[in-house]
Order: structure tokens, then C-alpha cells, then sequence
């Protein structure tokens, strides 16, 4: 591209045609000649008449100039004119566009794509020779023609991990086999990585090496960890700066089963730190529903932290050594673990040999002392490999020899006969409080209560191991609770009985919060390499390099082994993984994780991602050169005297009026009804986003084509919606995309929309955020829709049923994706008397058509198709990508089918009742 006076020109050749227009100048000048003059004695007759048409005898010089204006606007349109064009030294030769495509990078991946866009047009400009490298994905770098490349950037996307050493060395073997030189621009996230340096004087090595990088500070979240009653979150970034204040929200369903945000936090980074912490204490219930942490803003792998079951429900067994206790409930040992668990747990039922193999997390024992030979291996099997065994002392266990010469496996401590109670033997003089407790116990934290008091107790005998087991005590020092750990899991010994009899701590709120600590911990599963070995964990959900999950599909099993590494790559993909009822959450960071960030040598040239935007003006000045050529007929026919004065006045205001007139108005509205009823047309509701409705616009051209070709219904070309404007009455469908940032319609507008649903009119919304949030609300185009949608007379809805006539409409079909596939789409609830017809696969419902679809697939981007019928977005990637866009399109089939036709399907299951009725 060359530069003249801030300008820049594609084709600045054509510029030499501007030195013709001197020459044209002449020309015209001289065509027509000049008529010579003659005295002739007979004209003396002419005087006084008066020819209606006359020419003159010799251009004007303003028309010649008019002439010459609209001939350099079209020379210099035609060389390529771009505003603010790139001054970026544009090189020869080959050029490697090298990717971190990490999740550090995912935040600011849009502005990044924008950027190859521009780097891919100046190599265009150049000839230049293009070859892509991922590092995250590394395929053998290909020299290609630069404008081969611009259609495979959407495929290309971050992953959510960063470039391993492993694929570093594949990337050295791949520029080993490359012949020649060429220049690398080098498109980095930020951060640090092994085997950069190494990869970088290979590149070094063939050429010129550029660096573009983005100033953004890189954030991410660690792992929650739940400590000492409260769950614990930190936050990172990259480099030191100035204060600076995040959101953590916590994500998860609601009873509802809807995702939903269920709290939120400030998490503040001082300035020159790093590092930031914040604390989120929530009730039991609420924690068990929380799924993800992430930072709002940040929309990147690593800003989202999983959670797995040491936040969630757990399934505890409750036995007890008496279970007749004459009917008296409040007497049971039972009855107060019962109460206090029921909002955190899910209890299960039947004998101690009945529930080990539904491998419960927590088994608790109120005054059990013997357990039979076979129960006592299979329990202290059970609790080796990860169980928490909770038991409780009473009159049975103070009466037996348990534990007395030699440490029970199931007891974390030997236990003296009989008991201490006030008045007895082992007499107190008076009933003992709890001592504060000490920092290495798991109740570490809660407040003792005064009125919480001892008045009997098992004791435990004095050992050297003793003190190390105590984890709560009496004020005289006496041991209340004790534990010890047994393989993978811990045997707990509350002193006292479960119930009221012994002390009133299960009658105050601290019974409830150490039971709550304990329950806890029993569901921590460790990572240690040694406690995973031997088990296989399957994948549920992977999480992508912008943060959101899919489904994990046939993705093998990970041993666990390797899973206790955590070495997240493309062969152990962050998300959620399973072992029969165990579920742990591999995340991008773990604990340990810190941000390094980039440090680049001093010779190598570093730029940042952000470019100002090219303006092409050529076609600019080709329509200014159309306006004077138009001008220039009119002043020709002007001075012939072929065209009155008065008629060309009025041509010329009528030209330069901008507010149209009643007349005008109502002309306009008669051409758009003429326009939306001579056939049939698909509709879009304009947002105010020019590249929405673009696309809208294309994907409902899109589908227009596919009826066409595949149905009998032809529609013509779709029409963009003004909605305080124009009239709804004649569109069968109105695709409505739904933007963050598009205005809220007048209330003339919403009588318009409820009218137009009254009337058998269809709205399809479509949030288009699928592939972000797949949590409905929790998204600001779902929210904005909940918005957009609250002055709609929109009846109930529901998730669309496998009956549903939009299954089968035209094509038999059972999921609906767009660009996007996995979430729920919502029509109108069926009428609460369906019933199923005999020998039917599906009910009998009515006649109407249900007036709202609302999902978030982004079926216009998968629909959307340029002049030529050329699919414009991507959908998927290779033959899975277009069975998934074939999906769309049958999908948009079915839908119009369905608003053009109504249930008709659902009333063939009466033709055999008619055709028997008929006699036939």
C-alpha cells in the first residue's frame, strides 16, 4: 500500500489517469465548435421571434468542471483510497504467524482476530506468503496464499491450557523440516511457558522476529478451598499494578434446577501485589449448590474455577446400638444427628453390612460398642479407602471392655472402664464446659458456647499419641472428641453420647457447626498420587479455552495417576471427572499455580495488539462521481432548453428535502405492505447492531433458500423489522436476536407485539450465548431478554417435549443446535389435559401454534448464507460441524412448517377414527 498525504492507495497506478484530465479538459472545450457568425440581410425578418429550443454555442466552465470532478472521482476511487491506513513496514518474503491461543489470551481473543485480519490483508498487499502455528495445537506450518487463511481464522480458538513442553519440541521438529527463510510475527498472551526461549531462537534463526502483545493484565482464579467454615478463593495476576477491584461470582442451581448467580464477592488486588483473597461464608444448602467460581468480565478458562463434592450433598448412615426406645423420638441418640444433617446430607438406610456397598461418605455410630467379626473388616475396609467413620459413646460402650488393653482399629484412642459423671466414682464436683479449641483442630475458629456443659463421659487412657489425636477438650483439659486417621480416611470419638443424656451439646448451635466441619472433610478427596493409584476417572464435562463446559462424549478414561499430576494438556483436558460416586474438578491452575509473565529479549521488537481501523473510501467517491454525472444530464437538458426551468427547480428541492412529507410517508408505508404480502417473507427484528442484523439478515436469506429447494414454500427475500415503526401483521415468523445493548420498544410497540402474538404470529429469540454461559439468566443476553420479554403476553412455557409437533413438523428431529448446540429451547406448555392417544407415540394436543421459541443456539449465524449461497460462519469443525449445520437448517424447515401449517401433524392420529366413521 502507498501513502500519499495520510491516504493510502491498494492500486496507486491508476492515480497517472488523473494526468488525462487536462487533456479531457481540451476536449471538451472543443467539441462542440464554436458557430462562425454571418451577416445575412434577410434574418432582419426574424427579429422579434422566439425559438422554444436553443444550444449553446460553448460549455459553460462550471459544467466543464463538474465533469472533471466526477472523472477524478473515479479515477482516484478506482486506485484503492483507505483512510488511516496501516504504517506498519510491510516486508517481503514469507511470514509465520506464530499463536500462543492459550486461555490467557481468550479474554481479548476477538481483538486478536482482528488483528491477523489486518496482518493477513498487508501480507495480501505485499504478495506475501502466509503459514499459521498454534502453539496449543500444533499442526506443520503450511505457506500459503494470504487470502487462503482469512476464512479459517474463525476455526481457529484458544485452548485451555498453555503450550506444554512436549509440544514445544514437536514445534522445534516442525520448523527443522522447513526450507528457507521467512519473517514471524508472534502473537503472544502474556505469559510465561517452558520451551518458549528455545522455540524462539529457532525462529530467531530464519528471520526477523516481531512480538505483539496485549497490555491487558491477565487474571485468573485458583482452586476454593473450604477451611475453618468459610470457602476461601484467590485470585492472580500476571504482573504488579495498581489497585484494582474484581467480582467472584458463584454459580450453580437453584431449586428450580436453573443456573443462576447464588453470590458474589469483591475481591480487591493492592497495589504492587499480586495476589488477592477473599472469603464467602454461605449455609450448607446454599454451598452444596454451587458448581463454578468465575471473575466476572473475564471470559477465559482460567478465570473459572470447578468445584466438586467437597462443596456438595453428602450420603451419611446413621446406626445406633439402641433403636427401641419405646417410641420416644426425642429420646433416640438419633434423633438430634438426624435433624442437624438433614440440610446438608442425604441419609441412607438399613444395616451396617446393608449400606457399605452404597459407599457412603460419612457412617455414623451412636453407643455401637461390639461389631461382629465380618462388620469390623468391611468398616475398617471401607474407611481405608477414604470413609470418615463419626462414633458416639453411651451406656453400651462405658459398660463393654472396648478398647481397653489395646487400641481398637475403629477407636482413635484406648478408653478406661466405666465413665466419669458428676457424683460418681470418677466424679466431677460439678458439670464442665468445653476448653476453646486448639488451632490444629477442624474446629479450630467456632465460638464456644458458655451454657454447653459435661456431665458424663467416656475417658480415654493416657497415651504418648494421645495429645496428637485430641481435637476438642473439656476446660479441665479432659479429651471430648478425638480422632486419628486410618489409609485414606479418619475414625472420630465423641466422648459423649449423641443425644442429650451425657451433655447438652447436641442441643446447642455448635453441635450443628462441628458436625458440619467433620462432614466436610470426610468428603475432601485428596490428590496424592499414592491414594489415586489404581483408579480410572471418567470424564463428564471438559471446559474449553473461554471458560464454558460441553459435554465430554467418548473421551477415554484418565488414570488416576495421571489426574493427581494435573499436567492439563490436549491429553487431560481441564473439567469434571468421575469414579463411581466420587466426582473431582481438574481445573486450568491448581493450588501451587503462579503467573509468570513473558519476558522477551531486547533485541526482539515488541508491539501491541491494538490497531486503528482501515476505512476504505473508494466506493465513496464512486457514488460522489454518480451524483455529478447525475447532476451534469440534468444541467445538459437544462441548457438545450429541453427541460423547463420550473420542473428542474422542482427536481432539485424535491432532491435536497430530507423530511419527507405526509404524501411521502404514506407512500413508503404502502411499498413496504406491497413488499411483505406479494409473498411469502421471513422477518428480523432490527437490535441497532449493524453486524447483528447482518447476520440475521443473511440467516433468514439462509433459510429462505432452504424451503425453497427442499419444501414447496418459496419465500422471498427476508426483510429487517423496525418495531416502532413498521407493521407485524404480515410476517408469519419474527427472528428476534437478542443484544445486551438494544433499546427497550415503546409501549405502541409492545401493543404491536402482543397483538401480532394474539393474531397466530410466531417470535423466535434467540440469545446467542450458547457457547459463553449455557446458564440461561446468569448471561446479559438473558437477562436483557428477560427484559425485552416482561411486557409480552407470553403464556407458560416449557422445555420442548419429545411429543412436541416441532419434532417432526417435516423432519423427524431430537435436538435443535445452531451454531451452538446442548441447550434447552422453551415453546408454549401443553394444555394440562393432554392425554396420549391409544397406539399413539404422542398426545393429543391442540390446534395452536405455540407463539414464543426461546433458546440460544445462534441459529441465524448457522442459517446465514452471502449472495452466492455460501455459508458465512462456522459451525463445528470437518464433517461434525456440517451434520450439526444440516441440523439447523431442518430445524428452521420445521419451524416454519409449523407456523405455516399449526398441528397438523398431531391430527393424523384421527384419520383411521374418520376413515372408519366414513365407512372406508
Amino acid at each position: 500500500m502507498t501513502v500519499l498525504a495520510g491516504i493510502g492507495f491498494t492500486a496507486p497506478w491508476v492515480l497517472l489517469g488523473l494526468l488525462t484530465l487536462p487533456i479531457l479538459w481540451l476536449v471538451l472545450r472543443a467539441v462542440p465548435p464554436a458557430p462562425i457568425r454571418r451577416m445575412f440581410p434577410a434574418v432582419t425578418l426574424l427579429l422579434g421571434l422566439k425559438d422554444d429550443e436553443s444550444v449553446s454555442d460553448r460549455t459553460p466552465w462550471w459544467l466543464l468542471l463538474l465533469r472533471m470532478l466526477a472523472a477524478a472521482a473515479i479515477i482516484i476511487g478506482l486506485a484503492g483510497p483507505v483512510l488511516n491506513p496501516s504504517r506498519d513496514q510491510v516486508g517481503s518474503g514469507p511470514l509465520l504467524l506464530v499463536l500462543d491461543a492459550s486461555w490467557a489470551g481468550a479474554s481479548g481473543w476477538p481483538s486478536l482476530q482482528d488483528q491477523l485480519d489486518t496482518q493477513l490483508t498487508e501480507a495480501g498487499r505485499a504478495g506475501r506468503t502466509v503459514a499459521l502455528l498454534n502453539l496449543t495445537e500444533p499442526e506443520a506450518p503450511v505457506f500459503q496464499a494470504a487470502e487462503a487463511w482469512r476464512g479459517r481464522l474463525p476455526g481457529v480458538t484458544p485452548m485451555p491450557w498453555q503450550p506444554t513442553q512436549l509440544q514445544m519440541d514437536q514445534v522445534l521438529d516442525m520448523l527443522d523440516q522447513l526450507d528457507g527463510g521467512f519473517d514471524t510475527y508472534w502473537f503472544s498472551d502474556g505469559l510465561e511457558f517452558a520451551g518458549r526461549e528455545t522455540v524462539l531462537a529457532a525462529l530467531q534463526s530464519r528471520g526477523e522476529v516481531t512480538v505483539y502483545q496485549s497490555g491487558s493484565p491477565v487474571y485468573a482464579i485458583l482452586p476454593a478451598a473450604y477451611q475453618d467454615g468459610v470457602i476461601q478463593l484467590t485470585a492472580q495476576r500476571a504482573t504488579a499494578g495498581p489497585e484494582n477491584i474484581l467480582t467472584i461470582l458463584a454459580q450453580g442451581r437453584d431449586p428450580a434446577g436453573a443456573m443462576r448467580v447464588l453470590q458474589s464477592a469483591n475481591i480487591v488486588f493492592a497495589e504492587g501485589e499480586t495476589l488477592a483473597q477473599v472469603e464467602l461464608a454461605l449455609p450448607s444448602e446454599l454451598r452444596a449448590r454451587i458448581t463454578r467460581f468465575e471473575i466476572q468480565g473475564q471470559r477465559s478458562a482460567g478465570a473459572v474455577t470447578l468445584t466438586d463434592d467437597s462443596l456438595r450433598r453428602r450420603e451419611v448412615a446413621l446406626l445406633a446400638g439402641s433403636l427401641n426406645r419405646e417410641g420416644l423420638e426425642l429420646l433416640s441418640p438419633l434423633h438430634y444427628l438426624t435433624q442437624v444433617l438433614v440440610p446438608t446430607a442425604d441419609f441412607v438406610e438399613g444395616g451396617l453390612m446393608d449400606v457399605l456397598p452404597a459407599n457412603p461418605d460419612v457412617i455414623v455410630l451412636a453407643d455401637v460398642a461390639k461389631l461382629a467379626e465380618a462388620e469390623q473388616l468391611a468398616v475398617t475396609e471401607w474407611v481405608e479407602q477414604g470413609g470418615l467413620l463419626l462414633r458416639f459413646a453411651g451406656p453400651r460402650m462405658a459398660a463393654s471392655d472396648l478398647g481397653r488393653d489395646v487400641e481398637d482399629t475403629l477407636l482413635p484412642v484406648r478408653l478406661r472402664s466405666g465413665g466419669r459423671s458428676v457424683g460418681g466414682a470418677m466424679s466431677w464436683g460439678e458439670a464442665k464446659g468445653l476448653a476453646p479449641f486448639p488451632e490444629t483442630s477442624p474446629f479450630y475458629g467456632l465460638r464456644v458456647p458458655s451454657d454447653v456443659s459435661v456431665t458424663t463421659q467416656v475417658m480415654a487412657q493416657p497415651d504418648p499419641n494421645l495429645a496428637d489425636r485430641v481435637i476438642a477438650s473439656l476446660s479441665d483439659g479432659t479429651p471430648l472428641v478425638t480422632r486419628k486417621a486410618l489409609g485414606l480416611g479418619q475414625v472420630v470419638l465423641f466422648h459423649v453420647t449423641a443425644d442429650a443424656e451425657w451433655s447438652s451439646l447436641p442441643l446447642s448451635g455448635l453441635f450443628v457447626e462441628m458436625l458440619d466441619r467433620l462432614a466436610v472433610a470426610s468428603a475432601a478427596k485428596s490428590r496424592e498420587e499414592s491414594q489415586l493409584q489404581g483408579t480410572t476417572w471418567e470424564p463428564l464435562q471438559v471446559m474449553d479455552g473461554f471458560g464454558g463446559l460441553s459435554d465430554a462424549d467418548n473421551l477415554a478414561g484418565v488414570d488416576g495417576v495421571d489426574l493427581a499430576a494435573g499436567a492439563i494438556g490436549p491429553e487431560l483436558r481441564p473439567g469434571l471427572y468421575e469414579s463411581g460416586k466420587q466426582k473431582l474438578a481438574l481445573n486450568v491452575l491448581d493450588a501451587d499455580s503462579v503467573l509468570m509473565p513473558a519476558v522477551w529479549p531486547s533485541d526482539v521488537p515488541i508491539k501491541g495488539q491494538e490497531i486503528s481501523a482501515e476505512t476504505p473510501i473508494g466506493g465513496i467517491l464512486l457514488s460522489l462521481a454518480l451524483i455529478l454525472l447525475t447532476v451534469d444530464v440534468i444541467a445538459s437538458l437544462l441548457l438545450s432548453g429541453r427541460l423547463g426551468l420550473a420542473r428542474a427547480a422542482a427536481m432539485a428541492l424535491g432532491a435536497l428535502l430530507i423530511a419527507p412529507d405526509l404524501q411521502a410517508q404514506t407512500s413508503k408505508e404502502t411499498d413496504f405492505a406491497l413488499m411483505a404480502t406479494q409473498e411469502l417473507v421471513l422477518a428480523h427484528v432490527m437490535t441497532g447492531n449493524a453486524q447483528v442484523d447482518d447476520i440475521a439478515g443473511a440467516g433468514m436469506r439462509g433459510l429462505a433458500q432452504t424451503l425453497f429447494f427442499r419444501t414447496s414454500v418459496e419465500p422471498a427475500e427476508p426483510i429487517g423489522v423496525d418495531l416502532e415503526r413498521d407493521e407485524l401483521a404480515f410476517f408469519p415468523l419474527l427472528y428476534w436476536p437478542i443484544t445486551p445493548e438494544q433499546p427497550q420498544p415503546s409501549d405502541e410497540a409492545y401493543a404491536k407485539l402482543n397483538a401480532y402474538l394474539r393474531s397466530g404470529g410466531m417470535i423466535l429469540f434467540d440469545t446467542r450465548d450458547a457457547d459463553v454461559a449455557r446458564f440461561g439468566a446468569a448471561s446479559p443476553n438473558g437477562r436483557k431478554l428477560q427484559q425485552l420479554a416482561a411486557p409480552l403476553n407470553i403464556p407458560s412455557l416449557e422445555p420442548v417435549p419429545d411429543d412436541h409437533v416441532l419434532t417432526r413438523a417435516f423432519y423427524l428431529l431430537q435436538d435443535f443446535p445452531g451454531r451452538y448446540a446442548g441447550t434447552e429451547i422453551w415453546v408454549e406448555a401443553a394444555p394440562p389435559d393432554a392425554e396420549q392417544i391409544d397406539g399413539m407415540p404422542f398426545r393429543n394436543l391442540n390446534d395452536n401454534v405455540t407463539p414464543v421459541v426461546i433458546g440460544g443456539n445462534d441459529w441465524a449465524g448457522a442459517w446465514a448464507v452471502d449472495r452466492n449461497g455460501q455459508a458465512l460462519l462456522p459451525v463445528g469443525r470437518g464433517y461434525a460441524g456440517e451434520r450439526q449445520r444440516e441440523l439447523a437448517n431442518r430445524f428452521g424447515v420445521n419451524l416454519v412448517m409449523h407456523v405455516l401449517t399449526g398441528n397438523y401433524k398431531s391430527d393424523q392420529v384421527h384419520v383411521p377414527a374418520l376413515l372408519d366413521r366414513l365407512g372406508q
